[in-house]
């Protein structure tokens, strides 16, 4: 797949520009394995890069002009690089145009480029296409014009793209997981600090395999927003109560049960969730320290109980798929994935029993929901990076 993609996208840029490119980058999509909602509530996330990838084929330019070329769009977009760079109508535009601008926001000097782009990232199914893309772009201008960034730089650039070109407030994990992800690893990153640790996983046996919902509700920003409020609520009323609290870290769950009446139902639920969730990303850990796949599974289906019926971020689709997939006796976890609403399930299979779960699945999906599943099966894998054949 890696390879047929590189090609691709190398003969694109060959058919256009009648020369090979100069450079091929690839940027992975991320998977998150456990700690959801947990990167802007004080805790640790445990995230990785997988095997789909953005692909970029680039060229310098001798003078100042740039051209963007998304194959897979059929679209193009020509610009100055010496012109002041501004947001416009076109959305993946953006998200270069975005680390461009950051990057002269920096005062890195610049120049005219060609650049080819294509995806095996599926967009829309909450495995970071918009963080490869920007992470490869920032990846490519360091060595396109020797800028002398870090991996942590571009990680940095890739965010702040996001919030000021594409208008989208996200986290750090998806940029840093596409970064500084590593092949076989998962990586407990701390969002705050930008402390990580990499953690070997040999899944053995076992495999992971996404399935896609194809739903994506209307709910996500207005309901993400709404529990950031919540959270920070309860977490006030917990502070008052307990003065040594700084953050969630500091709040073990006997507090919070303490303060079931205080916090009134929907902020204990809240509240209950996060303090459990920032326990399980460190009982993950232990969990795949030790090669204890089963216990991984279960804190993955506590994870989206959670998710569901504490955090309430789930929807009937993506719960449908979650509770059919666990009572699967090949399956040892299954949970939502992302910021919730829709988007793809992560779920943890016995290697060799994909292929029939998702044909099972697909069909009682379809009959329920009238909608057509998608499943991807993935590999943890390197960060972005500079193709060489």
């Amino acid at each position: 797949m890696k390879k047929k993609l590189v090609q691709q996208t190398t003969e694109h840029f060959e058919k256009i520009n009648q020369n090979k490119p100069e450079y091929i980058f690839l940027s992975p999509g991320r998977i998150n394995i456990i700690g959801e909602h947990i990167d802007y509530n004080d805790g640790f996330v445990l995230p990785a890069a997988i095997n789909k990838y953005v692909c970029f084929a680039v060229s310098k330019n001798r003078d100042s002009a740039c051209t963007l070329i998304a194959k897979d769009l059929n679209d193009t977009y020509t610009f100055d690089i010496n012109i002041p760079l501004k947001p416009i109508d076109t959305l993946w535009a953006n998200y270069i145009l975005g680390v461009l601008y950051e990057l002269k926001e920096r005062g890195h000097i610049l120049n005219g480029f060609t650049m080819v782009f294509s995806s095996t990232v599926p967009m829309g199914a909450g495995l970071s296409s918009s963080a490869a893309l920007e992470c490869g772009v920032g990846y490519a201008m360091n060595n396109l014009f020797d800028l002398g960034l870090t991996k942590e730089d571009i990680a940095v650039i890739g965010q702040k793209a996001e919030h000021t070109f594409a208008g989208v407030n996200c986290g750090i994990m998806d940029q840093f997981a596409s970064v500084f992800g590593k092949k076989n690893s998962v990586i407990k990153l701390d969002c705050n600090t930008l402390k990580y640790q990499y953690y070997k996983v040999d899944f053995k046996k076992y495999s992971l395999l996404l399935l896609d919902s194809n739903v994506k509700h209307t709910h996500l920003t207005s309901g993400y927003n709404v529990r950031r409020q919540e959270v920070e609520e309860g977490l006030t009323i917990l502070k008052q109560r307990f003065p040594e609290v700084k953050t969630f870290r500091d709040c073990s769950e006997a507090m919070v049960l303490e303060l079931r009446d205080a916090l009134g139902e929907t902020l204990f639920k809240r509240c209950h969730f996060v303090v459990k969730e920032i326990q399980r990303v460190i009982d993950a850990t232990i969990a795949i320290t030790d090669s204890n796949f089963k216990r991984l599974g279960q804190l993955m289906n506590e994870t989206h109980l959670g998710l569901s019926k504490e955090y309430e971020v789930s929807c009937d689709e993506i719960d449908f798929l979650v509770d059919f997939v666990q009572k699967e006796p090949t399956v040892l976890g299954s949970r939502m994935m992302g910021g919730g609403f829709g988007g793809c399930s992560i779920n943890l299979v016995e290697k060799g029993s994909e292929n029939a779960l998702i044909a099972k699945i697909s069909t009682l999906y379809r009959n329920a929901f009238a909608i057509e599943l998608k499943a991807y099966k993935v590999k943890i894998s390197k960060g972005t990076m500079h193709y060489k054949n």
